[in-house]
């Protein structure tokens, strides 16, 4: 969430931001609100204060034997205009909020205008993989193989879906091990939350209420907001555990890592670069999460970008880093860098994860704190999050780039020690 204050005073500069992200807003009403809002509040302190002042009179006005009626009936009617115009502020302060929560996040600076067409590849990592066969896609090389069962996996759960099978879900469990263990090993804290999360953690990690309808609802209440949803990726979780908590700055930068499987309703589609397990409902992911203050938030960006590219360039895969233009981040984001891995049969690469800053963004959304040591004064954390990694475009990205002329696959080195150190993946 956008800090008003920074709305109030600067409403061009936000204005200007948003654009960047294509988002064109008036601030006008807002603004007449907030100032009608702060009319209010005045008023009704000066009615407090004059009522506070006479009621302390009265005790005196008593025992003086003065007659005390008329002043209860004026103090009846101060109270109700206090009650009203408590009322009006309320109301105008809920108007402001759901006006603020709907608004995306402000682009950092440097970021260039508009959406793909905009982004810059920063680098490229290892030599494009060349083959002196004809290559097959992963589709048909994991049907021969029989490590994904696409035709079973429809057949349980229709089209988004697939079911991994012998040594397809070794290689699967085999890639989650070893980012696991890589972030053990830099010193991350393992999480496994809860899958079902509650409104208000969609709300604080800034995909609600925009984005409400993209997530598989548990629905029992037609109210959304007693509801739980089906989380979309851990993010959702992991930026929401110390909602409404003041932390110790000792703590920042806390560092977290989970793994958890991601529901989305995002479908696939008929187009090739859709097919197999590139789109679907439902996929593993490690997650990484940071929570810094806003003055380490920039090293924690660069050492999670760091990270992916690390697990990526580990695998052996050829891949590359794009930094995204204002409009290709997503709404809660200040900055983004994708990690596109390069999938031969397609001639194309595809994001498998994304790096982002929600500076205070999110923290301002579910009031999380920390209490400055020096000052003593709270301020609002900045999180940071990204995918460390998602596994359904690493799993074929792995299956196409090693693929062997006779249908086998090589075990990438790195994921062999989690395959009681087998080698190939061959048909049987």
């Amino acid at each position: 969430m956008l800090d008003i204050k920074l709305i109030i005073e600067k409403p061009d500069f936000v204005k200007s931001a948003l654009l960047k992200k294509g988002y064109d807003v008036d601030f006008t009403e807002v603004i007449k609100k907030d100032e009608e809002k702060r009319k209010l509040q005045y008023e009704i302190e000066s009615l407090k204060a004059t009522r506070n002042k006479v009621s302390a009179e009265i005790p005196a006005l008593k025992k003086q034997g003065k007659p005390v009626e008329e002043i209860f009936a004026k103090m009846r009617e101060i109270g109700e205009q206090i009650a009203e115009g408590d009322a009006k502020i309320n109301a105008l302060s809920q108007e402001i909020f759901d006006f603020v929560a709907c608004l995306p996040n402000m682009p950092d600076e440097d970021l260039l205008p508009g959406e793909k067409e905009n982004n810059k590849v920063v680098k490229v990592y290892n030599e494009k993989p060349e083959f002196d066969f004809e290559i097959k896609n992963h589709v048909d090389l994991c049907t021969n193989l029989k490590i994904i069962d696409y035709e079973r996996g429809v057949k349980l759960s229709g089209n988004g879906f697939w079911a991994y099978r012998g040594d397809g879900a070794r290689l699967e469990w085999a890639l989650l091990n070893f980012f696991i263990s890589e972030h053990l090993g830099d010193g991350y804290e393992f999480i496994l939350p809860p899958h079902q999360l509650s409104y208000n953690c969609g709300f604080g990690a800034g995909q609600f209420p925009k984005f409400s309808d993209e997530v598989y609802w548990l629905d029992v209440d037609e109210d959304r907001k007693k509801n739980r949803f089906m989380l979309p990726t851990a993010e959702t979780a992991l930026v929401n555990l110390y909602a409404n908590e003041i932390m110790d700055e000792e703590s920042l930068p806390l560092k977290l890592f989970a793994y958890t499987p991601c529901y989305r309703k995002e479908a696939g589609s008929a187009r090739a670069e859709e097919r197999g397990m590139i789109r679907g409902h439902q996929f593993n992911k490690v997650e990484m999460v940071q929570y810094t203050t806003a003055e380490g938030s920039d090293k924690a960006f660069d050492e999670l970008v760091n990270k992916a590219c690390s697990l990526m360039d580990k695998l052996g895969l050829h891949f590359r880093l794009s930094k995204l233009a204002a409009g290709d981040c997503s709404a809660s984001m200040a900055r983004t860098y994708d990690i596109e891995v390069w999938i031969p049969s397609m001639g194309i690469y595809k994001e498998v994860s994304s790096v982002s800053n929600a500076r205070d963004y999110q923290a301002r959304r579910n009031n999380t704190r920390y209490k400055n040591k020096q000052t003593g004064k709270n301020f609002f954390v900045h999180t940071l999050n990204g995918s460390g990694l998602a596994t359904s475009r690493v799993f074929p990205a792995i299956i196409e780039q090693y693929q062997n002329a006779d249908g086998s696959i090589t075990v990438p080195e790195v994921l062999r020690p989690f395959m009681n150190g087998q080698e190939k993946i061959i048909i049987k």
